[in-house]
């Protein structure tokens, strides 16, 4: 006969709690003492553990619901106690954040065995600045046998899509992940019998330095996460402004004593995020509300792959940090037509293609040795102009999943002749999907060119 758990007392003139997460789910085999919400009272943020044992059959609240002492949170098949209501919880004990130790969120060793004879194969480094992308494609299925260096699956990142390749060999017996989801850096993909190295294809990418008083939850997720802890030493009403202001409280320094946060403290932080995004409104893309457009006609949705989000976050970024002047001039081509045709069988016979683009990179290369400016980055937080020393031109390449920048580096030190084979390799190596994302990266300007499409000028 199912068992209800229902919220316990919690304390003298505690009343009821609002819901800060839900620590179990349906299906769930529940151990007593084993905490099943995370409970903020007007004294503090509480575990509240079950006090009955059994399978969860079904769960009677949600995160953010505001749940009644006496109130039923659960119920259980299976359980083995005949009084559900559990003993009062009692009320945490803060740490200091130097005495709290932190969880890592990434596994530390990128090769372990799970089970004798068993090797995990994690997802190593992909490159700066890159933590997780989506898996387009598995290459590998179980039974199959694993040679090293041998494509594992197709991930989308926000650069490019790659082919991620094993580190080890053997027997698959287990792949952890499917098409369409979203893999961390070190997340373990999948599992084989028989692995014959010791070391990963890469080292895991090196755990962030933690925030103020955070720490990984106790569930540990298929995607390593990190959440911030809400036992922060700050009273219940600081932590309800917070959220209600939608600030990260896990990532306010407090004034107080042993690091206590204040509602002060909660303001100066949020006052600070405002005006950093007043300073770099390129920061952040906002998405303002867009009316209900199938109010007009029949509509459809599409999600936007990496690569397009991307873009839109880019160019946005552009166009609210950087002056945009448009100019619009006349040049007699004559002659460099001319110069092109003659040329063009000696480029083919290197195995590129003498288009107009690649002496436009030549001479775009030249222009910017000769204006040293236009080969510069703000830096506003430093208040410097950053010239670089290297000349390096990005092809914006259009392809049937986004529009893709591989770069040509040190064009002031090729001929026209090399760029041009460069160019063609480069732009078909995008188009098949094969760039890799330290190929898009570093550019000093891009040249985007739609002279194929006609007209007469464009922006």
């Amino acid at each position: 006969m199912p068992t209800e758990f229902i919220l316990p007392d919690l304390g003298e003139n505690i009343e009821s709690g609002d819901v800060v997460s839900v620590m179990v789910a349906i299906g769930d085999t529940l151990a007593e003492d084993q905490p099943v919400i995370e409970l903020e009272t007007d004294k503090a943020v509480i575990e509240v553990p079950s006090s009955v044992s059994g399978t969860i059959t079904e769960i009677l609240i949600q995160q953010g619901d505001t749940v009644a002492v006496g109130q039923a949170i659960l119920k259980i098949d299976g359980g083995d106690r005949d009084t559900p209501v559990a003993e009062p919880a009692a009320e945490p004990v803060y740490e200091s954040p130097a005495s709290r130790k932190e969880t890592p969120t990434l596994p530390t060793p990128a090769v372990a065995p799970a089970t004798p004879g068993a090797v995990e194969f994690v997802l190593p480094d992909l490159g700066e600045n890159i933590e997780s992308g989506d898996v387009v494609s598995m290459m590998v299925a179980i039974g199959d046998t694993l040679a090293e260096d041998q494509p594992v699956i197709e991930l989308e990142t926000d650069k490019a899509v790659i082919e991620v390749p094993s580190s080890v060999s053997g027997t698959i017996i287990d792949i952890l992940i499917q098409q369409g989801a979203t893999v961390a850096v070190g997340q373990v993909i999948l599992k084989v019998d028989g692995g014959d190295r010791d070391t990963p294809f890469a080292e895991p990418a090196a755990e962030p330095a933690a925030a103020p008083h955070t720490s990984a939850p106790a569930p540990v997720p298929a995607t390593p996460t990190v959440t911030p802890n809400k036992l922060v030493p700050a009273a219940p009403s600081t932590r309800r402004l917070a959220r209600e202001i939608g600030v990260d409280i896990a990532q306010i320094q407090g004034s107080g004593p042993g690091g206590r946060i204040s509602i002060d403290d909660v303001k100066a932080h949020s006052k600070k995020l405002h005006r950093s995004h007043l300073a770099d409104p390129g920061s952040a893309v906002a998405a303002g509300p867009l009316p209900d457009f199938s109010q007009w006609g029949v509509i459809t949705r599409e999600p936007m792959s990496k690569v397009r989000q991307i873009t839109a976050e880019r160019l946005s970024q552009a166009w609210a940090k950087i002056p945009m002047v448009t100019q619009f001039d006349k040049a007699d081509a004559t002659d460099v037509e001319k110069w092109r045709k003659e040329h063009s069988k000696k480029a083919e016979a290197a195995g590129g293609k003498l288009s107009p683009t690649a002496i436009i990179i030549k001479v775009l290369g030249a222009a910017l040795k000769a204006f040293p400016r236009f080969n510069t980055s703000i830096d506003l937080a430093n208040q410097e102009i950053i010239y670089k020393q290297y000349y390096h031109i990005g092809i914006a390449v259009d392809t049937s999943h986004g529009l893709l920048v591989p770069v040509i580096r040190d064009v002031d030190q090729k001929n026209i002749i090399e760029i041009s084979v460069e160019l063609t390799e480069m732009a078909q190596k995008t188009r098949d999907r094969k760039v890799s994302p330290a190929e898009m990266q570093g550019a000093s300007m891009t040249i985007s060119n739609v002279g194929a499409m006609g007209g007469t000028a464009f922006t």
